[in-house]
């Protein structure tokens, strides 16, 4: 889960009091059940490995624990090669006797470092779990485990193919993996993401749209002179960029959610010269997909006015991690775990958030109405990328009643 401290920002959508809706579904809710103490194991064992990014041996070792229960689930596991950072995507399948392609995802990898999960170990205390990624993912990739494990509980196989895609990088953008996220979610029907839940500390809720991510950097070119015998010989780039900086300051779009905050300057080398370069760098968010080319456009429009002249300034736009945009389907679903979640006299809240996931990769911007897209129906937790991190263990079982109810549901939907 790619964070900023903005990420604790959550727009509850359609906060709506619980409707009243049927009864839960007793044998689902059995199986939830029975899985809640399996569920902690696993999520034990899954913790106590570090598996930052990088970290290949952890991620080899954690690699292996998750082959070895997707085959036992009676998926066929491949893997990928995530290159960037090292480790593999997994990629497991399951036919059913339906047709529905349903995809469930979520990524292995931490933001901790190596020697954190002996400092930290997996601990359970006033009805919380702690340790290294317990919510941020490694709560997911149990959920999905247990989801699996309680379909086979009911003998559920009415989807088409069930595909399950762990993969070790998203912590560093999943620059190796996201191009077999975004080719595997291309075939499916609906894909579910199990990051976290992204709202208040301990607040229940699925996400129905997330930020995109690009890097902004503004670069200065001036002269450098000597700051007392000549400093009239100087162009002075720090200047300028500080000019640019404050020209682009506006370029964000509150309305529509986009945001570019400058978040890192540098120029000159001593005190005692004019400096002849600056740069800076900032983080762009944004939920409209065409919201690049505008920040692109109007930045480059008004970098050609400078305050300090001879100087030469350019900006670019690196693309990062896309939205997953509001869109018809996505809200559909939400809907729909909402519903769900009702029958148990739980809210849920659809939660919009200022932070990129995978879901962005696994969205087609070409064909929105396909897959249908959820993210956050992982643990409910808190305190995300600290030491501090918890999953709420109460939150077990309704969780996994909600991600297998939604399963068996959308398996029934007709054929597109």
């Amino acid at each position: 889960m790619r964070t900023n401290a903005g990420l604790a920002l959550a727009l509850f959508l359609a906060s709506a009091p619980v409707p009243a809706l049927a009864a839960p579904n007793e044998a689902v809710l059995a199986a939830a059940k029975a899985q809640d103490g399996p569920y902690r194991e696993t999520l034990k064992g899954l913790v106590d490995v570090d598996t930052g990014t990088g970290d290949v041996p952890g991620l080899s070792t954690v690699e292996a624990i998750l082959t070895a229960r997707l085959k036992a689930s009676g998926l066929t596991v491949g893997t990928r090669a995530a290159p960037a950072f090292g480790g593999n995507t997994l990629i497991g399948t399951r036919a059913g006797k339906g047709t529905r392609r349903i995809m469930m995802l979520v990524h292995y990898d931490t933001v901790f470092g190596t020697g954190d999960a002996a400092k930290r170990p997996y601990t359970e205390r006033d009805g919380r779990a702690y340790g290294p990624g317990v919510a941020d993912a490694k709560g997911g990739v149990a959920m999905i485990l247990h989801v699996l494990a309680a379909l086979e509980a009911l003998h559920f196989d009415g989807y088409g193919t069930l595909t399950v895609v762990l993969n070790p990088d998203e912590e560093r953008g999943s620059r190796g993996s996201r191009d077999a996220i975004a080719e595997i979610a291309r075939d499916q029907d609906v894909v579910l993401s199990f990051e976290p839940s992204f709202a208040e500390a301990g607040v229940d809720a699925v996400t129905v749209a997330t930020k995109g991510i690009n890097y902004a950097s503004l670069t200065v070119k001036g002269r450098a002179s000597h700051a007392g015998g000549a400093p009239e010989a100087g162009r002075n780039a720090v200047v300028e960029l500080a000019h640019q900086i404050l020209q682009l300051q506006d370029l964000g779009d509150p309305g529509k959610g986009t945001s570019l905050h400058w978040t890192v300057v540098q120029g000159g080398t001593k005190p005692n010269i004019i400096p002849e370069a600056a740069r800076a760098e900032g983080d762009m968010r944004y939920f409209a997909p065409s919201e690049y080319e505008r920040v692109l456009t109007q930045a480059r429009r008004i970098i050609g006015t400078h305050r300090v002249p001879d100087t030469q300034v350019s900006f670019d736009l690196a693309k990062g991690r896309p939205p997953l945009p509001q869109n018809p389907a996505t809200q559909a679903l939400g809907e729909r775990a909402r519903a769900i979640y009702g029958e148990l006299g739980s809210a849920l809240a659809l939660a919009e958030i200022g932070g990129g996931t995978d879901a962005g990769y696994a969205f087609q911007p070409d064909s929105p109405a396909r897959p249908a897209l959820l993210e956050s129906l992982g643990i409910v937790g808190g305190h995300y990328h600290s030491a501090d991190e918890f999953a709420v263990l109460a939150s077990i079982t309704p969780r996994l009643y909600l991600a297998t109810r939604l399963v068996m549901e959308v398996s029934r939907d007709p054929a597109p």
